[in-house]
Order: C-alpha cells, then sequence, then structure tokens
C-alpha cells in the first residue's frame, strides 16, 4: 500500500489554470508531461520520474507534474497533438521543451538542470539566463476561429419525412393547426433527421460570389494564392444563404422542417445526437499491426485482450507466414543490427498475426503503447510498454510491429488486405426500415458501399445472379419473387468481401441462421428460404462477372 501512495504522489496533477499559475510558483525543477484527455498522462515515462526522484533524492527543487491541455487556457497549443510533450520549468520559466517519450534525453535534461541547481544554492554558479520558450507547438497552425466555437454556430438541424415527401403533404404539416394530429403524422412513420453544414467559408465556387467594390488587395496568404488564382476579380466575397433559402431556391422547402435558431439547435443536437461533438472531434485512424511467430504462438489471446482494453477495434486479421522480402521491409529498422538475419529466420518460420487497428489518434496511439524497437531500452526506461511486457527470449526486439506513418499504414494494409469486391442483393420484399439496418450493419462490419442502385431485375438479369440455379425446380418461384418489385444491387467493398458478405447473411434458410448464426441478416429478417432478404455472390470469378453486367462503371479493384 505504501509503494501505491508513493506512486500517486509523484506526479503533480495540474487540470485547470489556477493549478497552472500555483505550479509555476514551485522552487527549483517542475518537469511537466502536458497530456490530451483522449489519452491520459505518459505511463511510459513515469517509471524514469520515479527512478529520478529516488536517486537524486531532491525534493526540494525537484517536481513532476501532469497538466491537462484541453482544460488550460496557457497549453492552448499543444490542444489535440498526439506526440506527448514535456515541459521544463525553473524556478516559474518554461525554459526546455522536448517532443516525443524520448526517455534518455528527458533524463539527461533533468540531470543537468538540477546539477545547475545544486551549483547554483553551493555558490559555485551564478544562475544561467535561460530564454523563456514561447509555448508554440511546431506543427500548431494559428487560426482566427476558437477550436472550441459552439456547435450551434456551425450546424443546422433538417427533418425530413420520407412519407411526406412520396404524399405531398409536407406542406400540410407546417399548417396543421392541432397539434394532436401534428404529432401523430409526425409519429405515423420515419423520418430523417440530418446535421448540416455549409462547410469552409473559403471553398466558394465563383458563380455563387457577389461583386464587391475595386480595392487594392491585401498579400495573399499561401493557402489563399491557388483560389484566387482562379476567381477574377470582383467576385472574392462568397453570399451565404441560410439553409432555408436554399431549399426554397430549389423548390423542396415545403418537405423539410429546418432549424438554425443556436439555442434550439444545441437543444436538438443533445436531443438526437448526444455523441455528436464528442465524435466529431476524434480522429479515427487505422494502423497495421503484427504479431511475430513466437508471440502470436505463445501470447496471442494476452496480446488482443491488450489491444481491446485499450479501445481499439479490430477491422481485420489474418494469420500469414511472410516471405523474406516481406520480412525485410517489416524489419527494415535493425538491418545494421548483428542479429538482422536471424530476425529474418525467425519471421518466416512460422504464422503471424496481421491486424488492421482503429482507435481516436489510432497510429500514434499505438506506437506509444508499443514502446521502443529494444527490449533493453524498453526495461530500463519503459517497463510498462507492449515491448516489455511481451519481451521473449527468443530475439532482443520489440515482439509487435506497427506502422511508423498513416502512409506507411495505408500501404501495408492494402499490401496484407487487399481489397475484394463482391456483389450484395437487398430483395424486393425488405421494407424501408430492414434496408436502413441491413445497411448499417454492412457498414458496421467494415463494408463500403462503393455502388447500389435500386432496379426490377430482367430474367436475364436474374439468370446472371443465379448461375447455378437456373435448372431447380424452384427457380421459377424464384423469379416470380424477383419481380414483386425493385431490388437493391450494392458493389461492396472490402478485404476478403466474397467471404465476409456470405457470413454477415448467415444461413440460406433463416430458421438455421436464427441457430447456427443468430447475429445474420437473415436470422434478423429472412422470411423462408426463398424470402431471405440478402442474397451474395458465390466466389470472386461470379461477383466481378455479375457487377460488370449490372453496372456499367464498376470502380476497378
Amino acid at each position: 500500500m505504501a509503494s501505491k501512495k508513493r506512486e500517486v504522489q509523484l506526479q503533480a496533477v495540474i487540470n485547470n489554470q489556477s493549478l497552472w499559475d500555483e505550479m509555476l510558483q514551485n522552487k527549483g525543477l517542475t518537469v511537466i508531461d502536458v497530456y490530451q484527455a483522449w489519452c491520459g498522462p505518459c505511463k511510459a515515462m513515469q517509471p524514469l520520474f520515479r527512478k529520478l526522484k529516488n536517486e537524486l533524492n531532491e525534493d526540494e527543487i525537484l517536481h513532476f507534474a501532469v497538466a491537462e491541455a484541453d482544460n488550460i487556457v496557457t497549453l492552448q497549443p499543444f490542444r489535440d497533438k498526439c506526440e506527448p510533450v514535456f515541459l521544463f520549468s525553473v524556478n516559474g520559466k518554461i525554459i526546455a521543451k522536448i517532443q516525443g517519450a524520448n526517455a534518455p534525453l528527458v533524463n539527461k535534461k533533468v540531470i543537468n538542470l538540477i546539477n545547475e541547481e545544486r551549483k547554483i544554492a553551493a555558490g559555485e554558479m551564478a544562475r544561467p539566463q535561460h530564454p523563456e520558450i514561447p509555448l508554440v507547438d511546431s506543427d500548431s497552425e494559428v487560426s482566427e476561429e476558437s477550436p472550441y466555437e459552439s456547435v450551434q454556430d456551425l450546424f443546422s438541424i433538417a427533418i425530413i419525412k420520407p412519407d411526406a415527401v412520396i404524399s405531398g403533404k409536407g406542406l400540410e404539416i407546417k399548417r396543421k393547426p392541432d397539434f394532436e394530429e401534428f404529432v401523430s403524422f409526425m409519429t405515423s412513420g420515419l423520418s430523417y433527421i440530418l446535421v448540416v453544414s455549409q462547410g469552409s467559408k473559403h471553398n466558394t465556387p465563383p458563380e455563387e460570389t457577389e461583386p464587391q467594390p475595386d480595392t487594392a488587395p491585401n498579400k495573399p496568404s499561401e493557402d489563399q494564392c491557388e483560389i484566387e488564382a482562379k476567381v477574377t476579380p470582383g467576385m472574392m466575397k462568397k453570399k451565404r444563404d441560410s439553409l432555408q433559402e436554399y431549399l426554397e431556391r430549389q423548390h423542396v422547402a415545403q418537405f423539410c422542417d429546418i432549424e438554425e435558431n443556436a439555442t434550439n439547435v444545441s437543444k436538438f443536437m443533445e436531443t438526437f445526437f448526444p455523441d455528436f461533438i464528442k465524435t466529431k472531434s476524434m480522429k479515427l485512424e487505422k494502423t497495421l499491426a503484427l504479431l511475430r511467430p513466437n508471440l502470436f504462438h505463445e501470447r496471442k489471446d494476452d496480446v488482443l485482450r491488450t489491444i481491446r482494453d485499450e479501445d481499439f477495434k479490430i477491422l481485420e486479421q489474418r494469420q500469414l507466414v511472410l516471405s523474406e522480402k516481406e520480412a525485410q521491409a517489416l524489419c527494415k529498422e535493425y538491418e545494421n543490427e548483428d542479429y538482422f538475419n536471424k530476425l529474418i529466420e525467425n519471421m518466416t518460420s512460422g504464422p503471424s498475426l496481421a491486424l488492421v487497428l482503429l482507435r481516436d489518434n489510432g497510429l500514434q496511439y499505438w506506437k506509444q503503447l508499443l514502446g521502443p524497437k529494444t527490449v533493453e531500452e524498453a526495461i530500463e526506461y519503459f517497463p510498462e510498454s507492449l515491448c516489455a511486457q511481451f519481451a521473449m527470449d527468443s530475439l532482443p526486439v520489440n515482439q509487435l510491429y506497427g506502422s511508423d506513418s498513416l502512409k506507411t499504414a495505408e500501404r501495408e494494409i492494402q499490401h496484407f488486405f487487399p481489397l475484394q469486391s463482391t456483389l450484395g442483393l437487398i430483395k424486393p420484399h425488405a421494407t424501408s426500415e430492414q434496408i436502413e439496418k441491413i445497411l448499417n450493419m454492412s457498414k458496421e462490419a467494415g463494408f463500403d458501399l462503393i455502388q447500389v442502385k435500386k432496379m426490377s431485375l430482367t430474367p436475364e438479369q436474374i439468370e446472371n445472379i443465379y448461375p447455378k440455379i437456373t435448372g431447380k425446380d424452384f427457380y421459377k418461384d424464384l423469379l416470380e419473387m424477383l419481380s414483386e418489385g425493385p431490388s437493391m444491387v450494392m458493389i461492396l467493398t472490402k478485404w476478403n468481401a466474397v467471404a465476409e458478405w456470405r457470413r454477415l447473411m448467415g444461413p440460406t434458410d433463416p430458421e438455421e441462421a436464427k441457430v447456427l448464426s443468430p447475429d445474420s441478416i437473415r436470422a434478423r429478417f429472412g422470411i423462408s428460404k426463398l424470402k431471405n432478404v440478402v442474397h451474395g455472390a458465390s466466389n470472386a470469378y461470379e461477383a466481378k462477372e455479375v457487377i460488370n453486367r449490372l453496372f456499367e462503371n464498376p470502380e476497378e479493384n
């Protein structure tokens, strides 16, 4: 228990401006871990700070703190940044900054500054005149608008009732004096509720601008040069209509109810989209992760549990044996080490597990969790990192891999999880509500909907879609069922799309699906073997052939 108490007291918690100002009154050196609310303080550096605290034994002149950038005005430049930042304050003046969890550099900086303080206290040297550094993040850009600008200034709410559009009752809804009838009408079927925005004020098409008086132009900024080169003089300021005005100009205003009042928009947001602001501020990123063969064989479940505990979503995973070329590409950072050949031999000796991970600030967060590339450095400076936790005796390197940039992640994901397209079909008997849920299920399963169209299928098209059953006794019943109305035909894309779509559909018989695959589409919405709501291609060749026949310009894989 004593150890835990000491751990809590290691770093002072600074989460508002008053505490920040109070912290600057500290005598001596204060090392400040500036963190974002989404990821918390850098846990990997805490063992180093604890070690320095114990070894230097300077409680009066050495302090550690964690400061939440989101809630401290002074730290505004560091908000929404992925990389850890460490500030060094000496007697209330910020004199140094280190970006990234660079343990050796932080260690050296602390020791040098504490040695200075000791010499100053002993009268052996005068206090150096360290310049105070400006608190501006190197990657930050100055913006005229606050990133925390109220959402009601940016968005409007639109409510569209589909059956009102179909029946032409949109205008009638607005004129109904009887509130009970109005409520009854609005709750009689599905409505679409949209959050809409006009977007960036700089994206101004020339045809929607108004002439302005000729004035001497200011020098354009770099990001304006390209836009202004395409806009003739006298066409620089956009007239921004309200959404209501725009819909009236398009002759569809009678089918929608628009709310643009700031207060009411805020209330609607809280009612219909309570997580909108949180989701809007998230920076979802994909990264490739890989478990090397020994770790995959011995501790796969432990690693996957850790990944899920850190709020990652595993979009894809596959077991594969790497080629020598693939192993060399993934181990390039070790190519000058003596053990490189042994590492390549190990990487190609058995199956590895490749994963596509998704999370808010996913790439940087995964890199932070991994820690350094060698076990020796991880154990000394980052004992809580995955490199240290999952170290194996076979090799002195991190048993886990992560992409080093978003560009690299995209390239590696495309290599290990190449996209495939398949045909998806939603049959005529599916209701509008069921179609909506099926599309949501496909999206949650990671499918991209490349093209979609509603069409009444001809006998020839049905034969192309069902080439293997044209001679079966029930084929005539199938033709009649598919002729009852339009079907929704889709091109669905993801890795291993054919097999994944068939898995999501479930067994052909809905009753069997309810037992074997209760979360599948057919289990949830199927009626019978014939009216089992969805269909998919049997294999990649069939998918390609049918897509080419039904779509004029199918997107290339």
